[in-house]
């Protein structure tokens, strides 16, 4: 079967399950078609000179399983497997999207950047470490210092197969080869080695349910619901209202902006009906009418906004 045809259903994704059966989304991914190098300069330049969605969507799928194999390398962090796949595909269709196909290089060796830096940044925000790998420096002590450790046990003929932590010389190593400071290699290995606790309570042998960290952890006020909610009304009562008055006329925005966004000296409140009547030679019931009709414009751009 010819690759682009295998790919070109009307909805090609039907071909892979969902990732919350693994073994299923991974046996199906490495049953895709590959490319050849012409189909894929071929669809990565329908992509960009029309931004052809089936001809991306032929680049993503064909590519998936490249995604599944750089995911396996991150498994050590205990970060679920279908998590670190989803975020791989996010960094692949990144690099879909950016990808040049008269560059000379194949879609498979530029996308590996993409991907690992997908999945790196979903680590680093949310495993327990990522208050120490800020800078690039200790990134990179981060991702290695497992493999680097496995290394020098390795190259050594005298060591103790049960040891797990570093020797001076090891520590200085790992620091001079990683460009950090040694108190950074020794902090990261302490971090590393440490176990994880839980945060939901468990239950006991009698049935109880032990005192967890999640019972004094909680702090409302940075639930994400309501972080996003309280943004969404400071954004409503500042940039929003700007907005919203910007699509009116010189005069309802006045009127608005008089009975409604000023405070006068005395505290009392903006200019009344009958006082901007006065101001524009019209009738109370006029400037009412002006009113709700700016303000039903208003509301309609904000929605519109937001």
């Amino acid at each position: 079967m010819n690759p682009t045809t295998a790919l070109t259903v009307r909805d090609p994704w039907a071909l892979v399950p969902s990732l919350g059966n693994l073994d299923a989304y991974i046996s199906a991914v490495n049953r895709l078609p590959l490319l050849t190098q012409e189909e894929e300069v071929s669809l990565a330049r329908r992509l960009r000179a029309s931004g052809d969605l089936q001809a991306a969507g032929q680049l993503v799928l064909s590519h998936l399983r490249l995604v599944v194999s750089i995911s396996r390398q991150y498994l050590g962090y205990g970060l679920p497997h279908g998590d670190l796949i989803q975020e791989g595909n996010v960094g692949l269709m990144k690099a879909v999207k950016r990808f040049d196909p008269d560059q000379g290089v194949r879609l498979v060796s530029y996308a590996m950047h993409w991907i690992k830096a997908e999945i790196h940044e979903y680590i680093l925000k949310n495993w327990r470490m990522v208050k120490v790998a800020t800078t690039k420096a200790q990134r990179k002590l981060f991702f290695n210092l497992r493999s680097m450790k496995q290394n020098l046990k390795d190259e050594a003929a005298d060591v103790d197969t049960h040891r797990s932590t570093l020797t001076a010389a090891e520590v200085d190593t790992v620091a001079r080869t990683l460009n950090v400071k040694r108190e950074e290699v020794l902090e990261m290995e302490t971090r590393l080695s440490g176990g994880d606790v839980a945060l939901e309570p468990q239950s006991g042998d009698d049935g109880e349910e032990s005192f967890a960290p999640i019972a004094y952890l909680a702090d409302e006020a940075h639930e994400p619901t309501r972080v996003l909610e309280a943004s969404k009304r400071d954004w409503l009562a500042s940039d929003g209202i700007a907005r919203a008055l910007d699509t009116l006329d010189e005069r309802s925005r006045r009127i608005v902006e008089e009975r409604w966004l000023k405070v006068n000296d005395d505290s009392s409140g903006g200019m009344t009906l009958h006082e901007l009547a006065a101001d524009y030679g019209v009738s109370a019931e006029r400037i009412r009418q002006i009113e709700v009709a700016a303000m039903k414009k208003m509301r309609k751009a904000l929605a519109e906004a937001a």
